[in-house]
């Protein structure tokens, strides 16, 4: 009459946990083909959400409230910006902070006398106006930023990859470099500008030296930082302020939007990788399934007896199908400990914050249901049709 009245749900729990402690190598192996895609999918989404996280906690270092006027892109020469451009800049009323920087052409920069003059390294020289890294968020990683006092000592600021490529990584009382013919003094070295990296090969000098080595004094750049909730209506008025007759000349832009669409590709990227790991879970189920169905052909006798005995075809239809459950959630357990750890590893191996979304760890266990239901569902109605007559035959 018990055997009539069908298995609840403990039964079944240990029957399944019973059917999987027999075979613990196969149930290893097939586990680890779901623990691999959910590792997978946790791990990309993880370290893809830890790096936003360190992009976001840039950009609310920098600020997002940084407009740059330059020459306009287009099809024909636009006019370099006027001289006058960083004071009409500074003339409006939602400009908080605003700097300038000048290419100057004939500048050449060296280590030493000796390096022959082709072998520039890629190092530019830029004239500087105002407080350049302060506006853009950036920082000195050793001395102070440059004089433009009328009759201050000639000087320079090297940019980061400038510094680099000069072999000066500190600021002493000898740091100095060849320019145009003679030892100017170096006063500094800047970290890279997340908001202006075209910078970090270039070496800044004030005004006055830069009309020596001719400069025509014209900004290439002016880079302005406006209050925070008046960020579109500057970039509107901005090229207007900076040249009257002409404002289609002037090209505005805010470099945080590079940033952010840095981020959109790198989104777009985690989605391929989420697709990888998709097709990797994929197989895994397909490695459940045969791993069930052997497992269904191996217990024929088993079957038999039970049918024998009494027990409905959906006592053991479900019996194999918690059996598929329980291999699928075990590896799915398994991914989410693998990629939780390989996030952990990664973002703090880059300095990073850690980030894994609940949402990845809830999809990725929902995802194990998934696919451990799909794949036990043939295997335990294949199970359940077993005749007992057959079945025992073969014991």
């Amino acid at each position: 009459m018990s055997a009539r009245r069908g298995l609840g749900a403990g039964d079944l729990l240990r029957l399944g946990v019973f059917g999987l402690r027999t075979r613990p190598g196969r149930v290893v192996l097939s586990a680890l083909g779901i623990a691999i895609g959910i590792a997978a999918m946790i791990a990309v989404v993880g370290i893809s959400s830890s790096s936003k996280a360190k992009l976001d906690q840039v950009l609310d270092a920098l600020g997002t409230n940084v407009l740059t006027a330059t020459q306009a892109q287009g099809y024909g020469e636009a006019p370099p910006l006027p001289s006058t451009a960083l004071d009409s800049a500074l003339r409006q009323d939602d400009v908080r902070q605003a700097a300038a920087v000048g290419k100057v052409a004939d500048g050449r920069v060296y280590r030493s006398p000796f390096v022959p003059e082709v072998e520039t390294k890629g190092i530019g020289v830029m004239a500087a106006w105002g407080d350049v890294p302060g506006v853009l968020g950036g920082a000195l990683d050793a001395g102070r930023w440059i004089d433009d006092r009328v009759g201050a000592a000639p000087q320079v600021v090297l940019g980061a990859e400038a510094a680099r490529a000069l072999g000066i990584d500190r600021v002493r009382a000898d740091s100095r470099v060849w320019m145009n013919g003679s030892w100017v003094q170096v006063v500094g070295v800047l970290e890279s500008l997340a908001l202006a990296d075209d910078l970090d090969n270039q070496v800044f000098v004030p005004r006055g030296l830069a009309t020596e080595l001719g400069f025509d004094g014209a900004p290439t750049a002016v880079y302005t930082r406006v209050a925070p909730d008046r960020v579109e209506a500057s970039r509107d008025v901005l090229a207007g302020a900076i040249r009257p007759g002409a404002p289609q000349d002037v090209g505005v832009t805010r470099p945080s939007d590079a940033l952010a669409a840095k981020d959109a590709t790198d989104d777009s990227f985690t989605g391929l990788l989420v697709g990888i790991g998709g097709v990797a879970l994929l197989v895994g189920g397909i490695g459940v399934a045969n791993t069930m169905v052997i497992t269904v052909l191996e217990r024929r006798a088993e079957v038999g007896v039970r049918r024998a005995l009494g027990a409905r075809r959906r006592n053991i239809r479900d019996q194999f199908l918690v059996e598929s459950l329980l291999l699928s959630f075990l590896g799915g357990i398994a991914g989410v400990v693998i990629g939780v750890g390989v996030t952990v590893v990664f973002a703090l191996g880059q300095g990073w914050p850690v980030t894994v979304p609940l949402w990845a760890v809830a999809g990725g266990l929902g995802a194990t249901v998934v696919i451990g239901g799909a794949s036990g569902l043939y295997p335990a109605a294949r199970a359940a049709r077993i005749p007992p007559t057959s079945a025992l035959a073969a014991v």
